[in-house]
This record gives structure tokens, sequence and C-alpha cells, in this order.
């Protein structure tokens, strides 16, 4: 059974709106889940004050939801489509070496934003089924306001086909959204809360519980 998961954020915040739940439910099981948050705002973007502000929001929010460690890394965002995949897929190879992980946690390929597609194909390269890789099992996740803005093309298509009931720990999934507050928007906006909570509604509802959280499989090693 997997104990060292990587889940793969892009930007801060989208590892809790794609697996908060995902991510307590591993953590009150005593598995060791990490974070790795690949960006820092373009400093012409986003001032020093607001990048050291939503990274302690971060971290509040992942204390709630039992992290083990969170790394953060200071590729610039929203440009991470201007850096080789190698350079990217290294970063995330070295932390999988070093957490020795053994599930990874990746945005969703086809999400409108090309940080997204960027840290995805990174994340494949850095999980390669190599002999000595101990990267067994690999999942996508979907992230409000990315994933369902994507063209409507079928290769862009978020279907999941794995689904992680969350009904007992959606509350802290709440709590932790709720740390990022430079980061939550008003209803009817897809980053406020009676969104995620819709969103986790249909997902449950698709499979019989009142809150999940979905994925899509990329791939599973079995031994």
């Amino acid at each position: 059974m997997y104990e060292n998961i990587l889940v793969v954020a892009p930007h801060p915040d989208d590892e809790v709106l794609g697996c908060g739940g995902t991510i307590k439910k591993l953590s009150s099981q005593d598995k060791h889940v990490f974070v790795l948050i690949m960006t820092r705002g373009k400093e012409a973007m986003f001032s020093e004050e607001s990048i050291v502000n939503v990274r302690k929001e971060a971290l509040a929010a992942h204390k709630l939801l039992g992290v083990k460690e969170t790394r953060f890394l200071d590729f610039q965002a929203p440009e991470l489509d201007l850096i080789s995949v190698s350079e990217l897929a290294g970063a995330i190879s070295q932390l999988i070496t070093e957490m020795q992980s053994d599930t990874v946690y990746l945005p969703h390929f086809g999400d409108l934003h090309h940080d997204h597609k960027a840290v995805f194909n990174a994340g494949l390269v850095a999980a390669r089924p190599r002999k000595d890789s101990k990267v067994k099992r690999i999942y996508s996740y979907e992230t409000l306001s990315e994933t369902e803005w994507a063209s409507p093309i079928e290769s862009n298509s978020f279907i999941p086909t794995r689904f992680v009931n969350i009904t007992e720990v959606f509350s802290v999934k709440i709590d932790a959204m709720k740390c990022y507050k430079s980061q939550l928007k008003d209803f009817p906006e897809s980053r406020s809360l009676k969104t995620i909570e819709s969103l986790a509604n249909f997902r449950g509802s698709t499979v019989g519980y009142s809150f999940a959280e979905a994925f899509m499989t990329i791939r599973v090693i079995e031994e």
C-alpha cells in the first residue's frame, strides 16, 4: 500500500481545490503527504508582499490538512511554458527521490492555464517508470477556473476514473480553502466556497456519496 504521496501544484491553492479532501483523508491514515508548489509570482505582476502572504496562507491550509512537508520553488508564474520541460522535471524528480514518493498527483493536462499543462508534462517526465522508480501511481486532479474553462475539444476533457469519498473530511477542505483569503472569490465565481461545495456534491452524487473528489488515472503499476 502506498505511503509517500507527492501533490504537485503549479500555484498555491491548486492542491486544496484539486485534492484537499484526499490529502486530509490520507494524512488521517498516517500516510506521508508532501506538497510541492512550483511557482512564485512574476515580479512585474505580483509584489513580494503578496507572494509571502499567499505562501503563509498555503502553510496554514496545509497544517489543517496534515501535510507532512511543503516545498516552494521559485519558477515564475504565469510563465512555466517558457521554461524547459527538463528543468521543471528535474526539480520535481529531485523531490520524488528525496521523499521516496510512490504516488504522485498532478494537475490536469487539458487545463486552460498553460502552467498546469507544463507541470503535468514535467511531472510525467519526472515519474518515468524506470526500473529504479518508486512511483507506482499517478493521478491528475481538477482545478476550478482552469479545468472547466479549457477549450471544448476531446483531448482537453477531464474524464474522471477514480473517486474519493471525502464526506467526513469535507469541512476540513473548506476550512483549508478559507486560509487562502487572497484567492477566494464570491459566488458565482468558480473559486468560491459555494462552487467548491457544489462540485464536491456533484462528484459525490456520481458515486453515491455526499462529497467526493474526482481524478483521472494516468498510470497504476501493480506488482
